[in-house]
């Protein structure tokens, strides 16, 4: 990429953050923040020119300033308890794969995850919850156990085979997968070791299907259109009494 691209991709990228910081979905602004500042660093390492280097320097500090004023309300709020933020998914569109939406907060602090939702049971959610599995794998290095529970499908006989296997696949990387079963569960939510909840109105199942098994969005997700859904994020003050 040239010059000129990558201070493009990087206003792109800073742009976002600005938007998303107005919206009050804080972590998602850091993020943006985060990668815009590290392509105007890189783009600094090969300018030479005295005046042109000091006006990039100026915008680093800048949204560096800014990032770090908006980590700092990310911090104040949580330790109020009092963090919310809001996504509205919209009905066709992309770019939401669960690294996107929620990949932020699956991090080394993270060793066990709970995830409730009903609707683990076809052949599709069954490898929905295994993408977000291997999410976690690649993401939480110190994961030690998942908890699902969903309800049971009366027609499949396939889910407990499904949820056993997945199960042996994690015993390699030394994390317990245990599945629990609930025929009244109603709620959808990913509860995280480091506090994060994530609310997802239809759970992890908000991705079309694909077209054909030639159609793009097939395997990444990111290019998969979506149901019209909407994500509240919080954080929980008190994590050990959230998990006992």
């Amino acid at each position: 990429m040239t010059d000129a691209g990558i201070e493009t991709a990087a206003g792109t990228v800073i742009r976002s953050g600005v938007d998303l910081d107005n919206k009050k979905r804080y972590t998602e602004a850091l993020v943006c923040y985060r990668e815009g500042i590290q392509l105007l660093l890189n783009l600094m390492k090969g300018v030479t020119d005295p005046e042109r280097k000091k006006y990039l320097r100026t915008k680093v500090e800048t949204y560096m300033g800014r990032a770090e004023k908006v980590k700092e309300l990310i911090e104040e709020q949580k330790a109020l308890g009092k963090y919310h933020e809001q996504i509205v998914i919209e009905n066709d569109s992309t770019g939401h794969s669960y690294k996107n939406l929620f990949g932020r907060f699956l991090d080394e602090e993270v060793t066990s995850v709970e995830v409730e939702d009903p609707y683990v049971r076809s052949f599709h959610q069954c490898q929905n919850f295994l993408r977000f599995c291997e999410l976690m794998v690649t993401s939480c290095c110190n994961l030690k156990k998942i908890t699902l529970l969903t309800s049971r499908d009366g027609i499949m006989k396939d889910q407990t085979q499904w949820l056993e296997t997945l199960k042996q696949n994690l015993q390699r990387y030394r994390i317990d997968l245990i599945v629990e079963f609930s025929s009244t569960l109603h709620d959808r939510q990913i509860k995280l070791s480091n506090g994060w909840i994530i609310k997802i109105g239809r759970g992890l199942d908000y991705f079309k299907a694909p077209e054909s098994k030639f159609s793009l969005g097939f395997f990444d997700m990111d290019l998969r259109p979506c149901y019209e859904t909407t994500v509240d994020v919080f954080h929980v003050k008190n994590v050990k009494k959230s998990y006992g």
